[in-house]
């Protein structure tokens, strides 16, 4: 648990996360509530089962929505940005790698490119590997934690003696 929570008093980590999470959060809602243009959750389900495993499909829905919100608030930020960068990347591969590098702002090629996922991914990767920042559950829980001496979940009560 420690190791899922650490994390420093970094603003530019928090910057990072915040960021992401807001970027990511739209796309969540879309494919989750069928909000910003989007098909909700079923229809995103059956669209997106046609290419992948329905269990993928519902991690990616899980995500993005609340793997999103998560990294607003800074709660699990390091699980949260994974679930995201894996995301990004399983896009790239499954979708975005054939249609090149650029997104499609003139609207003459087939598809998107995956500029947008390597963004995301080199916002989310930091917050992989150095936690959430400041303003952070993790943080907040962190120092909960450390001040009782209990850092692993469901750990047993110190012995009197």
């Amino acid at each position: 648990m420690k190791a899922l929570l650490s994390t420093t008093n970094d603003r530019t980590l928090a910057f990072l996360r915040i960021v992401l999470g807001l970027v990511m959060f739209p796309h969540g809602a879309q494919k989750m509530l069928g909000w910003f243009g989007g098909g909700g959750f079923e229809a995103t389900m059956a669209g997106m089962s046609k290419m992948l495993p329905a269990p993928i499909v519902f991690l990616v829905i899980a995500a993005e929505f609340f793997g999103a919100l998560a990294l607003i608030f800074g709660l699990f930020g390091r699980l949260s940005a994974f679930g995201i960068a894996a995301v990004m990347v399983g896009a790239i591969f499954a979708v975005h790698l054939s249609n090149g590098f650029f997104m499609n702002w003139m609207g003459n090629q087939a598809g998107e490119g995956f500029e947008f996922h390597l963004l995301a991914i080199g916002l989310a990767l930091p917050v992989v590997f150095r936690g959430a920042g400041a303003w952070s559950v993790d943080g907040w829980l962190a120092s909960r934690l450390g001040r009782r001496g209990d850092l692993t979940v469901g750990a047993a009560a110190p012995q009197a003696g």
